[in-house]
């Protein structure tokens, strides 16, 4: 009875450090492919107008998942949206129009999930042990089963190596950057990007002074390899007053992270 109590408090031990700690940024080869002399869009119309129907813009933006999933018409056209996703082969496009599909892809794809399942709490709800919906293959694109975690560590991050992608794609939860209000395009990407850093730290879920202790979003902690020195690069995006003490703290960070369900 007691090797069985050890065995179970070994795999709950295992399975929690699983969900702490984030994937490794590892490419899948085969999506490392584009066409740069293309200058096809794609049209991300259709994902733009459930974020105009949904989507509420705050500092902290909020979806009305309850809403969307009322809504038998608009939940038709968000599923549409990701199917011509999945008929498109973006190796084809140049690697701009590649990372706005791949952005706007993973944030559709995760509504869609949280509408699937609403209402819940929180998107970890969605998975055994806490370990949420991001390893399920939810679809396909030329024939490979991808799932949200393959989207994010296995394409974006390896591909782009370009640490605002944390700031882009969403998990639906309060303690994340801002869902986009704008749908990514080649031509916007850029700017997106940059407004989304400058936004979440300065904002306290993404950076705070409490007291003496300064509190950081719990990504710097998961993904300080691709930010690598996390304390210049929360200055390169602060505003003056915030970057002026960023330069003069000399102690450690602390951790923080909301997985409350951004719902409205």
């Amino acid at each position: 009875m007691m090797q069985l109590k050890y065995a179970v408090a070994i795999l709950l031990l295992t399975i929690v450090g699983s969900v702490n700690a984030a994937p490794q940024a590892r490419l899948m080869p085969f999506w490392n492919h584009s066409n740069g002399a293309n200058k096809v869009k794609i049209n991300h119309n259709a994902w733009q107008q459930i974020l105009n129907g949904y989507l509420i813009a705050s500092d902290i933006n909020r979806f009305n998942y309850a809403a969307l999933k009322a809504n038998k018409r608009n939940r038709n056209k968000l599923n549409a949206y990701i199917r011509s996703l999945e008929a498109i082969n973006p190796r084809r496009y140049s690697k701009k129009v590649q990372k706005a599909y791949w952005i706007n892809f993973y944030n559709a794809l995760t509504v869609k999930v949280v509408v699937d399942n609403y209402p819940i709490s929180s998107i970890k709800k969605i998975g055994w042990f806490g370990r949420g919906p991001w390893n399920n293959k939810y679809v396909t694109v030329l024939g490979k089963k991808l799932s949200l975690n393959n989207i994010e560590h296995n394409i974006l991050r390896p591909i782009w190596r370009d640490n605002r992608i944390h700031y882009a794609v969403n998990c639906a939860s309060l303690g994340c950057p801002n869902l986009a209000a704008t749908a990514y395009t080649s031509a916007n990407t850029e700017s997106l990007l940059n407004n989304a850093a400058i936004n979440y730290i300065n904002h306290t879920r993404g950076v705070q002074f409490k007291g003496r202790k300064l509190v950081i979003s719990r990504i710097y902690q998961w993904y300080q390899v691709d930010f690598r020195n996390v304390k210049q690069h929360l200055i390169k995006y602060a505003k003056p007053q915030l970057a002026k003490r960023l330069r003069n703290y000399r102690g450690s960070f602390n951790y923080d992270y909301n997985w409350t369900v951004n719902q409205l």
